[in-house]
């Protein structure tokens, strides 16, 4: 396991000396289109209060998660490497019972080493409400759970709020399940929120806190407060486009009570708050009950389960009265993976070098939104991507694709020994080369065109996919498990 030193960590930590480190939030939704902000350019929605963090902080309009698709995207962000590196490739079903790839295991293992650890460690309170969806075994001592990953409080599902977001019935609180609640999963999540930070900030005032709200709004099945929905239907085609308005309109809601929450309590100048998506926004009917899924990409190519931009280029905006220049909109690649470093940089925390971090610190942004360009490109290899292009890189301007095995490479949702092998195997063929910066809907694909960066960067995502998977461990199937033994 990988050592990390947190600097004030020496016994006992001093409550004075970490009383002027900023209180972190990270809120998180679930399929939330690029397009869906008023920020954004949205026509409809009403995103007052997350447009007011992007205007009074940063916007960083090349903002990336972790992976296309929900499971891996939350695990790249809580641990600031590649989900792959952690075996996460997919979204995860619920454990139920062994499958030949394996995939009732997939969870986040305790060995990998979180956000919420890091900063716990170094004496922050840790908080977490909503939506986990980073094991198959919930609320089970067979796999991780959050508590494992570092949060001293939580409240969530393993996957979707059940049967919607309103009234959900599948909460489970450290521990403890909670039955039916009565409201809207956004609200219900913010309200454990406020209700834990109204206490927390009472009785250990000096204390810092990190709080992860990862919300279910909007993904599927989309449920929306009527006299939210009834303002949309003027504007939209149909009454499911308008309870996908109005569940966004509900998220700006529940993120406007934790500010105002922030702002009563007296701790809002000090701290930091980063909003994003998992990933780019559902497709429209793409499965049954997908009815309710009119997110939008804007400009971008693709959706969520893509390798094109619209699969993981979403929100990034983070607000921090006491550290950030107000305003700023950043071009520079940015994504869910500098989270963590990110933190780390602010509250002091050491990370050992021993063990391969994705991301980089956005701290030099923040005074004046210059830094130097990210050294290390970022890198997707989603096996089974809706597009044919299996591995993505995005290295300063340029994103570029390509295709395993000339397209012939089988879809997969997980790995196992055997398909770890033929993932390692291999080769990158099929080059989709774009330049963002002149082509944000990469529809101009520059390969074979006498480019003269192609052989660097062809040289470039070859290396950073055998990096990556190299590092990328496999799931062994029960029924090998047996035979082995």
């Amino acid at each position: 396991m990988r050592h990390f030193i947190a600097p004030l960590l020496c016994g006992i930590f001093s409550m004075s000396a970490i009383a002027d480190r900023p209180n972190i939030v990270i809120i998180l939704c679930d399929d939330l289109g690029y397009g869906d902000l008023g920020v954004h350019g949205h026509p409809h929605i009403q995103t007052p209060n997350i447009d007011r963090l992007a205007n009074e902080g940063i916007r960083f309009t090349n903002f990336y998660s972790t992976a296309s698709v929900c499971s891996p995207s939350r695990v790249g962000l809580l641990t600031g490497r590649s989900p792959n590196r952690a075996g996460v490739y997919d979204w995860i079903p619920e454990a139920k019972q062994p499958r030949p790839d394996a995939r009732e295991q997939v969870h986040m293992r305790k060995g990998e080493t979180t956000i919420v650890q890091l900063l716990k460690q170094s004496g922050y309170a840790t908080c977490m409400a909503g939506k986990w969806h980073c094991n198959a075994a919930f609320n089970s001592p067979e796999q991780a759970q959050p508590n494992d990953a570092g949060f001293d409080h939580w409240m969530a599902t393993q996957n979707n709020a059940a049967p919607s977001h309103a009234d959900p019935v599948n909460y489970v609180r450290n521990g403890v399940p909670v039955a039916k609640i009565e409201g809207y999963s956004c609200q219900i999540a913010a309200d454990e929120v406020v209700g834990w930070l109204s206490t927390h900030v009472e009785d250990h005032e000096e204390q810092p806190f990190f709080i992860y709200l990862p919300f279910h709004e909007p993904h599927e099945p989309v449920a929306s407060p009527p006299e939210l929905v009834k303002q949309y239907k003027g504007v939209t085609w149909h009454a499911d486009q308008a309870q996908y308005y109005a569940n966004v309109h509900n998220v700006d809601l529940a993120v406007g009570k934790v500010v105002q929450t922030l702002r009563k309590l007296g701790v809002r100048d000090n701290t930091l708050i980063a909003f994003t998506s998992d990933n780019g926004p559902e497709t429209l009917n793409r499965y049954r009950s997908a009815n309710r899924s009119w997110g939008i990409t804007d400009h971008l190519r693709g959706m969520k389960l893509h390798t094109h931009d619209g699969g993981f280029h979403v929100a990034g905006i983070v607000n921090w009265p006491n550290g950030i220049k107000p305003g700023q909109v950043v071009n520079t690649p940015a994504s869910a993976l500098d989270l963590l470093p990110t933190a780390c940089s602010l509250a002091n925390v050491s990370i050992a070098d021993d063990r391969a971090l994705d991301g980089m610190s956005l701290a030099p942004f923040f005074a004046t939104g210059q830094t130097s360009a990210r050294k290390k490109p970022l890198v997707w290899a989603y096996y089974n991507s809706i597009n044919d292009a299996r591995v993505a890189m995005r290295h300063g301007r340029w994103k570029v694709l390509a295709r395993l095995n000339g397209g012939k490479f089988p879809k997969r949702q997980n790995l196992t020994p055997t398909t770890l092998a033929e993932a390692k195997a291999a080769r990158l063929t099929d080059f989709e080369i774009y330049n963002i910066a002149a082509d944000p809907g990469e529809l101009s694909n520059l390969a074979d065109r006498t480019l003269v960066q192609q052989a660097e960067l062809i040289a470039k995502i070859r290396s950073a996919y055998e990096e990556l998977v190299s590092d990328s461990p496999a799931w062994t199937p029960v029924i090998q498990q047996k035979e082995a033994r």
